[in-house]
């Protein structure tokens, strides 16, 4: 069991810093698979939102050495760029079927579908799925701009009476879509995806964050030190009782010029 290095807690957010990104990786995935076999004892069924996403590699991998009763799991994912179709390199459908379905077979996977006719209408059917009962277990990153799914600064709305919308990426997010490879350049990267809204990630039962690598410290910083707002929507983290963030060296690294 992978023990962190430094912990405190910032507001109601308690923040976990790792040795390494492989066991900030273990000891997410080893609180996941706990909270999973908790709600499956309790409930029967485990409803678990899953990030995609660079950031969520090392967490994914050490899931495959837990012990997850994944036939009893509902597995949804948090957001899809609008026209992407499921055989796209960068389709969060297609990352979640070779990350999380082939591997886990969980009971079922409600997929978003990016290139649904009516973006809205299919924003609206993922929101019907997600309502129908509580979510036990969000697993999710912070955005290089401070984003949570795609809820971009300024845009993000913390009582969003919505729990899925159709939302418009800013530059950042494009040129961080760019960035991790997922797309070759501006023009062929989609400018709008559908995404979980803030009230629907935070109401799980239990939320936990992994933000690893040095080009999420910046936001790392200002997610634990900046006022609460929609200018870095990952400040909302620290009034989440629910929410646990694990980083590792390099995440971390600016945490304490911004303190």
């Amino acid at each position: 069991m992978s023990e962190p290095i430094q912990q405190f807690v910032a507001g109601e957010l308690p923040v976990e810093v790792y040795a390494s990104e492989r066991e900030m990786g273990a000891a997410a995935a080893a609180r996941a698979a706990a909270v999973i076999r908790d709600a499956v004892a309790a409930n029967g069924h485990a409803r678990v939102v899953i990030a995609t996403g660079n950031s969520q590699f090392a967490f994914v991998e050490a899931l495959k050495d837990q012990d997850v009763p994944w036939g009893d799991v509902t597995a949804f994912h948090m957001d899809e760029y609008v026209g992407i179709d499921e055989d796209h390199t960068a389709s969060f459908r297609r990352w979640i079927g070779e990350r999380i379905e082939q591997p886990f077979a969980p009971a079922k996977v409600e997929y978003i579908i990016g290139d649904a006719p009516d973006a809205q209408q299919e924003a609206d059917r993922y929101e019907a799925l997600l309502r129908e009962k509580p979510l036990d277990l969000v697993c999710m990153g912070i955005g290089e701009n401070g984003h949570l799914a795609f809820n971009e600064p300024y845009d993000a709305d913390f009582e969003d009476e919505r729990w899925a919308r159709v939302i418009t990426l800013t530059p950042e997010s494009v040129q961080q879509q760019i960035g991790e490879g997922h797309f070759p350049d501006e023009a062929s990267t989609p400018k709008t995806a559908i995404s979980l809204t803030i009230p629907a990630l935070l109401s799980a039962s239990h939320v936990q964050v992994c933000a690893p690598e040095a080009r999420k410290a910046e936001a790392v910083a200002r997610a634990l030190s900046d006022e609460v707002s929609t200018a870095c929507p990952a400040t909302k983290l620290r009034e989440s009782p629910n929410a646990r963030l694990f980083l590792e060296p390099a995440s971390a690294s600016l945490i304490a010029a911004r303190a």
